[in-house]
């Protein structure tokens, strides 16, 4: 996890984060995660994450790609 620093404003804490251990429904406690691709979108992907002990789903993440950057030729 790397920090980034925008012109004129405070460093930000995180680029990314990424879930090891959240809350699932059906077990009623936090378990371990795992995180799967669902879907491949346009502006980016999204990922979600699956209870390691019963498989249920837990939540999802949208990772956006970095827009794309044009060279003149």
């Amino acid at each position: 996890m790397r920090a980034r620093s925008r012109a004129g404003g405070p460093p930000e804490s995180f680029e990314e984060f990424q879930a090891s251990v959240l809350f699932c429904a059906r077990c009623r406690a936090p378990q371990p995660v795992r995180e799967r691709l669902l879907l491949i979108l346009p502006d980016g992907e999204l990922h979600e994450y699956l209870c390691t002990v019963c498989g249920g789903s837990v939540g999802s993440r949208k990772v956006t790609a970095a827009p794309a950057v044009l060279i003149p030729s």
